[in-house]
C-alpha cells in the first residue's frame, strides 16, 4: 500500500535537504569561496549566523535572521554560514555552538560575539548601534574606510577609485540612487555658495 505523506512534511522535507536561507532572502550565504571577498575584505558591517540546518534553535532564528535581513538591507549586510557544509569557517572563528551570531566591523580579524536578544528587532537594534560606533570611529580616525556595501561601492573597489563622496549628475542619479536599495545621503550644492563650501 502507497502511503502519500501530507504536502506540510514534504515541504518541510524538501527545505531541510536544500538548507535553511534560499537565494530570494536577503541573507547573503555565505561560504569559503567567497567568504573573505565578501566580508573580511569589505568595508561594510557585516552580522553572520554560523549555524547548522539541524539544530533546532537555528531554526527558530531563521524567520527573524531573514526578516532583520531584509530591514537592515542596503545599510548592514547580513549574512549565514552552514557550518556543516562549512566547517572549516567554523572553526576559522572558535564557533562551539549553534547559532552563533558574529558582527564584523572595523576589526575584520577579531569579529564580535552577539550577545542579544533572537528577534528581528533586537538584531535589528544591535546592527544600528554597531553601525554607529563604526561611524563615530571613522568620524574620528580611527576606524576603517568609508561605505556602507552599495553597488556603487563595490564598483568603485573594482575600478580603483577610493572617493568618499560620490559625484553625482543627471547621467548617473537615478541609477546610483533612486534605483539602489541603498541609504544615500545627497547634498545639493552651488560652487559658488560659502555655505556649501564650509
Amino acid at each position: 500500500m502507497t502511503r502519500i505523506l501530507p504536502v506540510a512534511v514534504v515541504c518541510a522535507l524538501f527545505a531541510a535537504a536544500q538548507g535553511v536561507y534560499s537565494p530570494s532572502d536577503d541573507v547573503v550565504t555565505l561560504t569559503p569561496s567567497n567568504f573573505n571577498q565578501e566580508v573580511l575584505q569589505s568595508n561594510s558591517l557585516w552580522l553572520v549566523e554560523f549555524y547548522a540546518p539541524w539544530c533546532g534553535h537555528c531554526r527558530t532564528l531563521t524567520p527573524e535572521w531573514k526578516k532583520a535581513a531584509t530591514a537592515l538591507k542596503g545599510i548592514v549586510k547580513v549574512g549565514a554560514v552552514d557550518c556543516d557544509q562549512h566547517k572549516e569557517l567554523g572553526g576559522q572563528f572558535q564557533i562551539r555552538g549553534f547559532p552563533t551570531i558574529k558582527v564584523f566591523g572595523a576589526n575584520k580579524n577579531k569579529p564580535e560575539d552577539y550577545q542579544g536578544g533572537r528577534t528581528s528587532d533586537s538584531i535589528v537594534d544591535a546592527a544600528i548601534n554597531a553601525l554607529r560606533s563604526l561611524v563615530k570611529d571613522r568620524l574620528s580616525g580611527r576606524g576603517g574606510g568609508g561605505g556602507g556595501g552599495s553597488d556603487y561601492a563595490k564598483q568603485q573597489r573594482t575600478t580603483g577609485s577610493k572617493k568618499d563622496v560620490v559625484e553625482l549628475t543627471d547621467d548617473n542619479f537615478d541609477k546610483l540612487v533612486l534605483d539602489s536599495d541603498d541609504v544615500w545621503l545627497v547634498e545639493f550644492f552651488a560652487p559658488w555658495c560659502g555655505h556649501c563650501k564650509k
